[in-house]
């Protein structure tokens, strides 16, 4: 697994959840594609408009004119899946556009994906660390653009000594209209044309260092994250690879206009450097992970945690993983059961990570973790985050892989964005939709008009109250899989 020698070890480490489930419906895993030499390490993925998946490799592609630890290595593809597993790379990044591309990429009502690279862009070296060229880059591509393989288009290169670098973590698309970031030490808003905002919130550690897992937008209007380090200067957690930075790690809410305020600073014994985000929950509470800390020690530094934390900043922690049941949790999200899905990079059976499914308890403050799946190598190593796809099935990435895990859960719509005011336009994402359409927003009939048999358009309603979108087409009646929310 690709990682930097840095001292400062835990910005860059590519780290996976992993888990359990409780009693479900027989689980199918099935593995979709396995990667080579030349088409690299997928990160994860996301589901378009055309219902196909789209994400990015770290390494791979047709250049190896990139620049890591001395040698010259490829620089990563931008690709697309199908549900059925064919592969088809859309682009190869050669290092001016980009090197490393991490996080999941973000599709934007006009049809393009918005995503980062970790290296790689203009500058040829970055003020942060010199093991590789460039300091990174935001880029779009347009699918529908420059023929079939469609167009990426570089919207900014960080380097210039004033806006960070090195953005570890994928973008969000917030309800103002611009995406929101992070880079190495600071947060930054774009526009969609690339006028980038450099957002310095980060003070120097009490507040936390180097925020990798992104940012995500909660119904509130304010803006979530995590630091990998940092926070209370008093603690220090175990860093076998280097000098212990200052501080476990953060948890932090940030105003669109840049504002952060400090919500919690782990201490190891409630976890301890958290590299995946939080996921705001359908009880508007936030819900994580931490890769190392918690209560069992038979991992070195701790096996890693799940933990919920309020808006306001109340931290609970909900699991502690002890090794068997995974080690270094990574991204969490919740399925249309309820339960919360995840992955860790190692642990489990064979110690290659595992796949699980975490129960809370009927109050909240614990839970019961099962695991789903453990890989053994032949079917791949390291896995990173899942997404639930509109079919109700789960995928996931490993280090060489794309893999399903059918657990019985059903079909839904997803609307795109999640949130607007009356007359805006919204994109419904479905599975096997078909003609004539029937929408409502909370019980308000929306006139709708069918793209393709994965996508529906239509607008809010005059009317509409927030709630569930119901679509009903012949194929069936389906909800959405989280309420939309109706702006004033």
């Amino acid at each position: 697994m690709y990682k930097f020698s840095w001292s400062k070890k835990y910005f860059f480490g590519i780290l996976f959840c992993a888990a359990t489930v409780i009693a479900l419906p027989a689980q199918t895993f099935t593995t979709l594609y396995t990667f080579g030499a030349t088409d690299g390490a997928p990160q994860p993925l996301v589901q378009a408009t055309d219902g196909d998946f789209y994400g990015t490799t770290e390494f791979g592609g047709a250049n190896d004119t990139c620049m890591e630890g001395g040698r010259t290595t490829e620089c990563g593809t931008l690709f697309k899946i199908t549900t059925g597993g064919v592969l088809t790379t859309l682009h190869s990044f050669d290092g001016t556009d980009g090197f490393l591309p991490f996080g999941a990429l973000v599709q934007a009502t006009n049809g393009k994906f918005y995503g980062t690279t970790l290296a790689g862009g203009f500058y040829s070296s970055c003020m942060l660390i010199y093991e590789v060229s460039g300091c990174g880059t935001v880029f779009a591509f347009d699918p529908n653009s420059g023929g079939a393989g469609g167009t990426l288009t570089t919207l900014h290169s960080f380097g210039n000594g004033t806006d960070g670098g090195l953005p570890n973590g994928g973008l969000v698309h917030a309800t103002n209209g611009y995406f929101y970031g992070t880079t190495g030490y600071s947060a930054f808003k774009m526009t969609a044309a690339g006028a980038l905002t450099t957002l310095d919130f980060i003070d120097g550690g009490t507040n936390g260092e180097f925020p990798n897992g992104g940012l995500v937008q909660a119904a509130n209007g304010y803006l979530y994250g995590t630091a990998a380090s940092g926070g209370s200067t008093s603690v220090n957690c175990a860093d076998p690879g280097g000098t212990p930075p200052g501080g476990c790690g953060t948890v932090f809410k940030m105003a669109e206009g840049g504002a952060l305020t400090l919500l919690h600073s782990f201490v190891s014994t409630d976890g301890g450097y958290p590299q995946a985000g939080v996921v705001q929950a359908t009880d508007e509470n936030f819900y994580g992970t931490t890769s190392e800390g918690g209560a069992n020690t038979t991992c070195t530094g701790g096996c890693g945690t799940i933990f919920k934390i309020t808006p306001g900043g109340k931290l609970t922690t909900l699991h502690s993983l002890d090794g068997t049941d995974g080690q270094a949790p990574n991204w969490l999200m919740q399925a249309t059961d309820g339960n919360f899905y995840g992955t860790t990079s190692q642990g489990g059976t064979n110690n290659d990570g595992t796949v699980f499914v975490f129960k809370l308890n009927p109050r909240g403050t614990g839970g019961k973790l099962t695991t789903l799946h453990s890989f053994d190598g032949t079917d791949g190593v390291f896995p990173s985050g899942l997404f639930q796809a509109t079919n109700g099935i789960l995928y996931g990435t490993t280090l060489d892989t794309v893999f399903s895990l059918s657990v019985g859960l059903a079909p839904f719509v997803k609307t795109l964005p999640t949130s607007g005011t009356v007359g805006s336009a919204v994109q419904i994402l479905g599975t096997n939709l078909a003609s004539p359409c029937s929408v409502t927003f909370n019980g308000t009939p929306a006139t709708c008009t069918l793209v393709s048999p994965s996508e529906i358009s239509t607008t809010v309603p005059t009317g509409a109250t927030s709630g569930t979108v119901k679509v009903v087409t012949p194929n069936g009646t389906i909800l959405s899989n989280v309420p939309f929310r109706v702006r004033p």
